[in-house]
Order: structure tokens, then sequence, then C-alpha cells
């Protein structure tokens, strides 16, 4: 049953056309009481009664009033009021810290042709690399989130190559982890003002996915092993895996960066209330 007090965490919100043409506002919250989801619709006219920054991932809003359907679990939003917005991501100083661990790990690879590469790659794209969200929702979505993860990666590989086995070649695996979702830097956007991630208009143009930018230019370079580690990280061909862990006689390095990849998306800083 609706009631107006209800507190609601916004997950994610997008805006499309409808069939005639207007803007349609597509709105997903959860219940801060019992984590249910709740699937919102905003028409154009309710849309423009509203800066953007209210759609925040993270913010806390409550409905004012709305239309919902029997179950309660679908409604058309009239009114919404901002009770408490969430943070944009990273302060500055957190994004200092974070660029020199990932400087550090940088420095950890020993093979100087592999180091310049990567560092040149970062070097060239330090200004937009620091404020790229991860994804637009499932995990890291805020400025800074792509910083985060990515050292996050390289932490989690560095706490656990010494207890593999099967050795492996720490220059390959530190660079795939550096590197995993470098092509991210295209594919997404971030408005600095409100927070709000979209995906870049031309990417797909150029680039099937992130993935694949990662892949191409690494085996541009003539790195092939942390190429295919980056065209496997995503594990399946479905999830968007260049090389999928299903198939057999797959080199052991492989299933490294998915894992440490799985690892920090399910784990990890998930949005700003955790930062």
């Amino acid at each position: 049953m609706f009631n107006t007090e209800d507190l609601y965490e916004v997950v994610i919100f997008s805006i499309g056309d409808t069939k005639a043409g207007t803007k349609m506002g597509k709105l997903q919250l959860k219940n801060t009481q019992d984590e249910s989801l709740l699937n919102c619709i905003l028409w154009e006219e309710t849309l423009n009664r509203f800066d953007s920054k209210v759609f925040r991932t993270g913010n806390i809003v409550r409905i004012v009033s709305a239309t919902f359907n029997e179950k309660f679990n679908n409604c058309l939003v009239s009114a919404l009021e901002l009770v408490e917005e969430a943070k944009l991501g990273l302060e500055s100083k957190q994004i200092e810290q974070y660029y020199t661990k990932l400087q550090n790990y940088i420095n950890k690879i020993k093979d100087e042709k592999l180091r310049t590469f990567v560092g040149d790659l970062f070097a060239k794209h330090e200004k937009e690399f620091k404020i790229m969200p991860a994804a637009k929702l499932m995990h890291h979505n805020y400025i800074g989130g792509l910083l985060v993860h990515t050292v996050e990666c390289a932490e989690f590989a560095e706490l656990n190559m010494s207890h593999f086995k099967y050795t492996l070649n720490e220059d390959e695996v530190y660079a795939a982890c550096l590197l995993h979702d470098f092509g991210k830097l295209f594919e997404y956007t971030i408005d600095t003002e409100t927070g709000l991630i979209d995906y870049a208009p031309n990417f797909r143009e150029d680039w099937i996915s992130h993935s694949q930018y990662g892949f191409s230019v690494c085996m541009t370079a003539g790195f092939k092993m942390v190429a295919k580690m980056i065209a496997a990280h995503h594990g399946r061909a479905e999830w968007g895996a260049i090389i999928d862990l299903n198939e057999k006689d797959l080199e052991p390095e492989l299933y490294v960066i998915h894992f440490i990849d799985n690892l920090s998306a399910k784990f990890g800083r998930i949005n700003t209330k955790l930062i």
C-alpha cells in the first residue's frame, strides 16, 4: 500500500521518447524500509517541473502524488520531493589519493615497454579517467567510480597472485587489471553537475564494447596475453565477453581478470553512500 511518508532511494533513471514524439522518464526506486523495487514513469510535463539532479542515483526521495497499479510495484508519478541528495562521487582529495595508488600499480610493471604503454594511456586521458563512472547502474556508478574500480582490481590481484600455484606473469595481470575497463572512458558520459550517467551517443558507431576497445589497443601494441585477458573479463559471450570462458583449453590467465573484476563489481563500493 502506498504511503506518502515512505522514503525511496533512486536506483536508475533514464529518458526516452514515446511513439508520440514526447519525452518519457523511467525511474526505478528502492523502498528504504523493505528494499522492494518500484518502477515509475514520468511524462514530459512532469519531467519539466524537476531539476535533473533529483534523479541522481542514491538520492532519497518521497513520492507526493502518483497513480499505482494493483500490486503497487509500478506507478505513474506526478509529484516527487527530494529529501536527501547523494554525493556526486569522489571529492578531489580522494581522486588524487586513488590516482596515486593507480600510478603505484603502473610502476609495479617491470617490463619497460609494457609499463610505458600503460602509463602513456593514462597520462593521455588522466583528466577524463579521474571523473568517469565504471557503469551506469551495476557498480561504481558515480564520479571517480572507474578509478576506484580499477584500483580495487589491482589491489585484489596483488593480494591473491602469490597464493596461486600456477605462476602468473604479474606484469600482464597488473596491466590487464588497469586496462580492462579503459574503454569506458568513451562508452559513458557523466554530468559533473548532476551526477547523471548516460551512454556516449557515438561510441557504438566505432566500437562494439569497451572490452573490444581494450582488446584492440593491446593487440595493436603487441601485448597479446593482456589483450586476451581483457577479452575474457566478462566471462560469457552473452555478458559481452569476446572470449567465452566456457571454451575448452583456455590459458589459466584468462580466468583471473574475470574473477577479480567480478569481486570488485559485486563487493566494491557500489554507490556514494559507501565511499
